[in-house]
């Protein structure tokens, strides 16, 4: 008798267990997003229906551009996000303001704190976020298929000859990437060497005559822009340089979501 009420209490501990947990999942039921990415993940997830409020250039997939902005370049903004009443917030370590984070923490929400350091990374986001939505299986689903197709990637282009390049962000200042910067390890990735990787700083207005001095063999121009736009920049040195100039899409490459991928390969075929 006192073995089987034994695992009587354990079974109905599991089952309170597991019926706490959809409980929990179930009450999130209003999300704010403070990131373009967090936005669609939340979707990618199946799971955009729960959002109530996003950020700026929250522009994809299209569904998201009819959901109001409650955060900017300028930070968060509060009574914003008071009125939408969230039972959850996603914010983004390096990208939202800390002093905003810090004080939405304070106000009492309960928050989802995305900070990828790699490309890596994104998969184990999407099933932390997928299990504290209550999506555990999906999430792991497009998990495992992000990985095999990253791992693809690398595979096809580990042996590749080493080219040098110079990525740009923006034209005036010329802004480049340092040895640090999400994007370089994009460039590593493809057999890429950045001709700035030896500078401190992640993000570092560079001078044409310094970018020129370095040789690269490919300028890639990652804007919003037409290739004859960004070929046009650097007509006038066409005498001082040999370089091949490509556009490549900054969302895609700069976004901590599965689309980096089709980034990630378009960007790797450009250069080799």
């Amino acid at each position: 008798m006192r073995y089987f009420n034994k695992v009587f209490f354990i079974i109905a501990g599991l089952v309170y267990i597991q019926c706490a947990e959809v409980s929990a999942n179930s009450e999130l039921n209003r999300i704010v997003s403070l990131a373009p990415h967090t936005t669609e993940l939340v979707f990618e997830l199946g799971m955009g229906d729960k959002l109530v409020a996003v950020s700026d250039y929250s522009d994809y997939p299209a569904e998201a551009t009819q959901l109001p902005s409650v955060a900017d370049y300028n930070g968060a903004d509060f009574e914003a996000i008071v009125r939408s009443e969230p039972d959850l917030i996603l914010v983004w370590k390096g990208g939202n303001k800390p002093q905003d984070i810090s004080r939405l923490s304070k106000l009492g929400y309960r928050l989802f704190y995305s900070s990828p350091d790699s490309v890596w990374d994104i998969a184990k986001e999407i099933k932390e976020l997928g299990k504290l939505l209550g999506t555990e299986q999906r999430a792991n689903l497009v998990s495992e298929q992000y990985l095999s197709s990253l791992k693809a990637i690398q595979t096809r282009y580990k042996n590749q000859k080493q080219t040098s390049v110079f990525y740009y962000m923006w034209p005036k200042p010329l802004m480049s990437i340092g040895k640090g910067a999400w994007a370089n390890h994009l460039l590593e990735l493809c057999g890429a060497t950045n001709v700035f990787n030896n500078v401190i700083s992640d993000y570092p207005e560079v001078i044409i005559e310094d970018v020129l001095r370095r040789k690269p063999e490919i300028m890639i121009a990652a804007m919003k822009t037409a290739l004859n736009e960004a070929e046009k920049q650097w007509e006038k040195y066409n005498s001082l340089h040999e370089s091949r100039v490509v556009v490549v899409d900054p969302d895609r490459l700069h976004r901590f979501t599965p689309r980096i991928l089709d980034g990630l390969d378009d960007l790797c075929r450009k250069i080799n």
